[in-house]
């Protein structure tokens, strides 16, 4: 395994921490500025939407499973083709909710050697 393919497997697994952690702080620093979100039924988005997004979960208390099914680097560029597997608890005892599906990732190496996202699609849907 390469340098870079063990940091954007790292960038994935720090996300799913700080996600369960509700440290959306952390998972901002994993976004480049300049991000661009899509999901279905939905225009695309930026960070600033995605964040205030995220922090209008809280104090839900996520789970999540990833499974890179490919990863792609060429140059300060790579893809990842992800299945994802999360459940979010809004508050306690409330109903949970549950999406799995897959993302396409498109990651950037920054100038400093930190990939960050740069592009995600989000193919996930709703499961009983």
């Amino acid at each position: 395994m390469t340098e870079d393919e063990r940091a954007i497997r790292d960038l994935v697994d720090t996300w799913l921490a700080a996600t369960r952690a509700g440290d959306f702080a952390t998972v901002s620093s994993l976004i480049a500025e300049d991000a661009v979100f899509m999901v279905p039924g939905e225009k695309p988005f930026g960070k600033t939407a995605f964040m205030a997004g995220s922090e209008s979960f809280k104090p839900a208390h996520f789970e999540a499973k990833s499974d890179i099914e490919e990863l792609q680097i060429s140059g300060d560029w790579a893809f990842i083709r992800n299945y994802l597997d999360v459940t979010m608890t809004p508050a306690a005892n409330a109903q949970s909710v549950r999406r799995t599906g897959y993302t396409l990732t498109v990651l950037r190496k920054e100038p400093n050697g930190k990939w960050v996202l740069a592009r995600d699609a989000n193919l996930m849907v709703m499961k009983s």
